[in-house]
């Protein structure tokens, strides 16, 4: 299965995506075309400790292709991908940075690769894919 991912992991993938930039701000957010594809979001009243009613501070939001694409990811109950019913109807799912680790380095190369190819030009999508055999 390879190693085991890492939230520095997240940023380096999402860096390393063509014509990825950090937005200026708060919270880390990677965007492509001006369009976030990787985000690390304030703690929300909607992601909380069942326990302790805490705020989750270490949400990454990534984007997804679909809703089909999103409920694969969080009805598979070996990934550690959720939603809440804020994030209903948009195409993204949640990771907890404290859950990265139950994600190997190609699972997760993979899932911020699909958020990059989700929200880059078609253009530069097909040049992505082509380069590396993947569409002609």
């Amino acid at each position: 299965m390879g190693r085991r991912a890492t939230v520095e992991d997240v940023h380096a993938l999402a860096r390393a995506m063509p014509g990825a930039r950090v937005a200026a701000g708060g919270r880390t957010v990677y965007q492509v075309s001006g369009r976030s594809f990787v985000f690390f979001r304030n703690p929300r009243p909607d992601a909380v400790d069942p326990e302790t009613g805490e705020r989750y501070d270490d949400v990454i939001v990534l984007w997804v292709e679909s809703d089909e694409a999103k409920q694969a990811l969080v009805l598979d109950q070996s990934t550690p991908f959720f939603t809440t019913p804020h994030f209903d109807g948009h195409p993204s799912v949640l990771l907890r940075g404290a859950h990265v680790g139950r994600l190997s380095y190609d699972e997760l190369a993979e899932v911020v690769q699909d958020a990059w190819l989700s929200r880059a030009s078609r253009t530069a999508a097909r040049r992505w894919l082509e380069e590396r055999g993947l569409e002609s």
